[in-house]
């Protein structure tokens, strides 16, 4: 089954959407970024700045989850989502 995609979030910051889709892929969720950022044009005004993470609709209550409990526990040694093989 195909849901609808949703708008999870807006972030003006690139990177920082990705880093939020990388954290929902590893929990199984499926994640589409979209942005009218055009590259060589850094623009950051109003809705040309955009970058919406969008997830399926069934999956957006697990996704709010999942962003949630990544902000209330802050990044520690121990915890093993936290460490990145390179």
């Amino acid at each position: 089954m195909s849901g609808k995609w949703i708008e999870l979030l807006v972030t003006y910051d690139s990177l920082e959407a990705e880093m939020i889709k990388d954290l929902l892929v590893s929990g199984g969720i499926e994640v589409e970024i979209r942005s009218a950022k055009v590259t060589p044009y850094p623009v950051n005004i109003g809705k040309m700045g955009e970058v919406k993470v969008l997830v399926k609709d069934e999956d957006r209550v697990a996704a709010e989850e999942m962003l949630r409990d990544r902000l209330d526990r802050p990044w520690t040694p121990e915890r093993d989502d936290d460490i990145r093989s390179e």
